[in-house]
């Protein structure tokens, strides 16, 4: 058994480092709490954006664009389709399995002649340790995210999409689907999915708006009286482009709200470590503090004896 004083720089040990997990714990959820913030006051624009697009599909079915899979030109026969994605990690560690468990379901996506966008120092260190080509210039931060930096990132993504230098766009990063559960999500950000827009429940708002009218006579009359100014193409490529702006801007915040949300769970769970070890500790520490005591008045009393003794055949 360790002695008193072993045990008690342990105890001095441990009682730190549950000072700095319990204060990173409350950092991160203050992180968290800000990040909800964010993405509950950006909700109504992004919600705006996606009706109005709804509304121009709507009365316009048969309108073909390339941000769009009914696109004619979607599909190029004779090569392969240029795949990006845009990976969201996070900067540091200890936030638990979240950046484990990101870098993983890339890997089962990803191929080697893919290009990656990747938020999150983490992440671009252990993509090119896996032997992937990432991009250099796309040095981005998953700290903090603002409006400016999706942006930003739209504005390379979208140009790049539009000079034929990628096909499809995809993002991989963390859905928080509640303070105790995440969960890493793939999702195709370019070409737009038309039926994501075109929702039955739409239709069929505008059907009883239409006094019960069928679909096709709502698509065939919409055609008719629902004028866009100055064009429709260039109307909906400014909203697709604000709506991949506000997309990327609600991933990167729901990853910068899971990985605090990790971290905080991570700092929880070694905080509570820390005090089940002190307990035992202290324990340890009582037994041996009682243990050396017991010695010493066993060799007072041991001594007392001892004296005694002399003293009786002095006499």
């Amino acid at each position: 058994m360790p002695n008193t004083k072993e045990l008690q720089n342990r105890i001095g040990s441990i009682r730190d480092t549950m000072k700095i997990t319990n204060a990173m714990y409350m950092i991160s959820s203050m992180k968290l709490r800000k990040a909800r913030t964010k993405l509950e006051n950006t909700e109504p624009y992004f919600l705006g954006l996606q009706a109005e697009i709804s509304n121009i599909l709507l009365h316009m079915p048969d309108f073909s664009d390339r941000y769009f899979d009914n696109t004619e030109d979607d599909e190029d026969s004779g090569r392969e389709r240029r795949k990006g994605y845009i990976i969201v990690v996070g900067d540091k560690g200890m936030a638990g399995a979240y950046n484990h468990n990101v870098i993983k379901e890339a890997l089962l996506h990803i191929e080697p002649d893919d290009h990656l966008y990747v938020v999150g120092e983490v992440g671009r260190h252990e993509l090119r340790e896996a032997g992937f080509d990432v991009d250099t210039d796309f040095l981005y931060s998953a700290n903090n995210p603002t409006m400016h930096r999706a942006r930003v990132i739209a504005e390379n993504i979208v140009e790049q999409y539009k000079n034929k230098q990628l096909d499809e766009v995809h993002l991989i990063y963390t859905h928080m689907v509640n303070s105790m559960k995440s969960e890493v999500r793939m999702e195709r950000l370019l070409p737009l999915k038309t039926h994501t827009f075109l929702k039955d429940e739409l239709i069929e708002k505008a059907m009883r708006e239409q006094g019960g009218k069928t679909r096709s006579q709502i698509e065939q009359e919409a055609e008719d009286w629902y004028l866009i100014y100055p064009d429709p193409r260039k109307v909906l490529e400014h909203l697709v482009y604000n709506y991949v702006t506000g997309y990327i801007y609600g991933v990167l915040v729901e990853g910068s709200a899971s990985e605090e949300n990790a971290r905080m769970m991570a700092m929880q769970a070694a905080t509570d470590n820390a005090r089940e070890m002190l307990g035992e500790l202290s324990i340890q520490y009582n037994r041996a503090r009682q243990a050396a005591i017991t010695q010493e008045i066993t060799e007072v009393i041991a001594g007392a004896k001892a004296l005694k003794k002399k003293k009786k055949k002095s006499r």
